[in-house]
């Protein structure tokens, strides 16, 4: 997630500015063929605005569909931070000897508030862990310029720049040698992480550690895990339909491919200045809809581990913190704080 007010125009260059490198050459051709009456024919300009009208209709439907993507995302971890909060609350409330006959002295009952607390420290790292395995679909597992520089982002403006948070968020660290090596070579192993959170409370509930009301209750809230967690799986694995994610952006090469031919001449009858002027401002023209293209495209998958995700390692740490806290304990972690302007 960027958290500057704006960005700069040499990190925006940085993002987008290659496309200059064909733009220019490009309008550069075109307007040196008409100077020299190499082209004679120029295309109205209503049938080139039509298009372009049409064009940023349907890139600005894409982006709109790209941002309703992103904001659902983290509408979602917004619910897994207040359930994950019930879920400490009611585990250091609910824990107690209440119910049961055989009294657990205060060390073995914070064992166990620990041991079902810790286990849900581990299910977030690992949701995240596995939302951000790259699909087919998204940027870095493409071949070519656009995997290349998805790479970059990443390094430089992405999950690159908490690499040395990773080890502070392995499982190890909150599940028992014992948990670990058999739920790590599950396929899913959030979802065994949370069902082994179920089976800890049925033993609870065996041992009338907590009731059946609370029984209840807390796999009500392990459920709603299971249901938050299936929304970002399914943003993760169905991507904006294709129809509408790659059109636009033969829709934008047409309009582009057409631009110079329309308003090139119309420029070159300005006189001194209109063959100088003529090549800039066709260019800027077609990187302002490039632009239009790259923020939906770039929005769209909102767990690749780049600059505009979701700060999922930033919340983990936070929930992290308050449950531990919760728990008692003061030694506990730093919060994520942004990097060059990027909170991950």
């Amino acid at each position: 997630m960027i958290t500057t007010k704006s960005i700069s125009f040499q990190k925006l260059l940085k993002w987008s500015g290659h496309h200059f490198l064909w733009l220019i050459p490009f309008m550069a051709t075109v307007a040196l063929l008409y100077t020299y009456n190499i082209l004679n024919f120029r295309i109205p300009w209503i049938p080139v605005s039509v298009i372009g009208t049409a064009v940023a209709f349907y890139v600005g439907f894409k982006n709109n569909q790209a941002y309703d993507r992103m904001w659902e995302a983290r509408k979602i971890w917004g619910g897994i931070v207040n359930e994950s909060r019930t879920w400490g609350m009611m585990t250091d409330s609910y824990v107690s000897n209440l119910f049961t006959d055989n009294q657990l002295n205060s060390t073995e009952l914070h064992s166990i508030k620990k041991r079902l607390v810790y286990r849900h420290i581990a299910w977030l790292y690992s949701h995240r862990s596995q939302l951000l395995v790259a699909t087919p679909w998204e940027h870095s597992s493409q071949d070519g310029h656009i995997g290349k520089y998805a790479k970059y982002y990443q390094k430089k403006f992405g999950i690159g720049l908490v690499d040395d948070e990773v080890t502070k968020t392995e499982l190890q660290l909150f599940l028992s040698e014992e948990e670990y090596n058999r739920l790590i070579n599950h396929a899913n192993t959030a979802t065994q992480i949370i069902n082994e959170q179920a089976k800890d409370l049925q033993t609870l509930r065996e041992r009338n550690i907590i009731d059946d009301f609370r029984h209840v209750e807390m796999v009500e809230v392990l459920r709603s895990f299971y249901t938050l967690q299936g929304k970002n799986e399914r943003i993760k694995k169905f991507p904006l339909p294709r129809q509408y994610a790659n059109m636009s952006r033969y829709f934008v090469g047409i309009f582009i491919a057409l631009l110079p031919f329309s308003m090139i001449p119309e420029m070159l009858g300005l006189g001194t200045w209109g063959f100088g002027l003529s090549i800039p401002i066709t260019a800027l023209v077609g990187w302002i809809y490039i632009c239009m293209e790259i923020v939906g495209d770039y929005s769209e998958n909102p767990f690749q581990g780049m600059a505009n995700d979701i700060p999922m390692l930033s919340l983990c740490r936070t929930i992290e913190i308050d449950l531990r806290e919760m728990l008692g304990e003061t030694d506990l972690p730093p919060s994520i704080e942004s990097k060059n302007g990027v909170l991950m």
